[in-house]
């Protein structure tokens, strides 16, 4: 059975998508991005729409945002993205 995502939580998760295309050389974006996710993930779990939450939670999990530092999972994270976009 498919889940229903609310229409605001997917209008929020394209905007992450874009969100992260800008974050991975900018630091500041970078921690945007982490906390709009971080949102997303309790409003997917009050939704229940616990599919879609383990795939934010898996991006959480590789997103850690370091000052100064180029961030290594960037283009694993960006493919993770790439399958909200096309969902």
């Amino acid at each position: 059975m498919a889940e229903t995502i609310p229409e605001d939580v997917k209008e929020d998760l394209k905007k992450a998508c874009t969100l992260h295309q800008r974050a991975s050389s900018d630091y500041k974006k970078c921690l945007d991005f982490n906390k709009v996710m971080a949102d997303l993930l309790g409003r997917l779990e009050d939704a229940d729409c616990s599919r879609t939450a383990d795939r934010v939670m898996t991006i959480l999990l590789d997103c850690n945002p370091r000052d100064g530092a180029h961030c290594d999972k960037a283009t694993l994270i960006g493919e993770k993205m790439k399958k909200f976009e096309k969902s």
